[in-house]
């Protein structure tokens, strides 16, 4: 499975979601890869933390391969470093991709990542964390992807730009990838004490759409564990937040 965690948004979760559901399926015994496509490189930190500066191969690497026909291509399996979790692997982001974005757009370049992962074999498990943006790299993921996850905060501008988005992933589906699946929208940072996140959630359910029915609620944990590089189910296995995500593994899973 590759799921392409999408929203243009910033601030609404994707990092967060990508790693910390990539690190409950490394720890069901998938082996899984997180693909970190935004520059901000906010994935790379969080499951590398300090080791970051160590990776001599990025997705910068990869791509610029693309541009330039290089006479010993090494392709993506060589940009994938192993974390220190077990089953793991992240292919890790580089500022200089946001450079490279315009360049691989005007020569066509969207199909690669798609190529590159249909001949992995060795992975169970696929995620992509992507930019708040709808850009190359987006383009890529979703392309590449056979499902897509919309995290969602809880609030009307949120809930405006999501039929936005909507209307992307199906202008993808129709024009590029008919095989991907809305998997779901993630409900995140919800709050149950309060009156509006639970309108806002129901009008979406009267509407038809496909909100998932694990909600993620707030938590100072999660800056803890980005600060500490590790994900809450090696971090905190039992707290509120970490079985809210299991549960949402499963969900998906199911």
């Amino acid at each position: 499975m590759r799921r392409a965690v999408f929203n243009q948004k910033g601030g609404v979760g994707k990092t967060t979601i990508t790693c910390n559901l990539a690190a409950i399926s490394a720890h069901n015994d998938k082996r899984t890869l997180v693909i970190d496509l935004d520059p901000q490189g906010n994935s790379t930190q969080y499951l590398l933390g300090s080791v970051e500066q160590v990776c001599e191969t990025t997705l910068v690497d990869y791509f610029e391969e693309q541009l330039y026909r290089t006479l010993e291509p090494q392709g993506l399996k060589a940009c994938i470093h192993e974390t220190l979790f077990e089953r793991l692997d992240l292919a890790p982001s580089h500022p200089d991709l946001e450079y490279l974005a315009e360049k691989l757009e005007s020569r066509h370049k969207m199909y690669k990542l798609k190529e590159a992962l249909d001949s992995f074999s060795d992975y169970d498990c696929i995620y992509m964390d992507t930019p708040p943006a709808l850009n190359f790299y987006t383009r890529s993921a979703l392309i590449a992807a056979n499902a897509c996850l919309i995290p969602f905060d809880c609030d009307y501008l949120s809930r405006r730009a999501l039929y936005v988005l909507l209307d992307i992933v199906n202008e993808v589906r129709r024009d590029h990838n008919s095989g991907l699946e809305l998997e779901g929208i993630i409900v995140n940072q919800f709050q149950l004490t309060a009156n509006l996140p639970k309108k806002i959630v129901s009008e979406l359910l009267g509407e038809g759409l496909p909100v998932l029915d694990t909600y993620l609620s707030s938590s100072i944990k999660i800056r803890e564990s980005r600060e500490k590089a590790l994900p809450l189910v090696y971090l905190a296995p039992r707290h509120k937040l970490t079985r809210q995500f299991q549960a949402l593994y499963q969900e998906l899973k199911s």
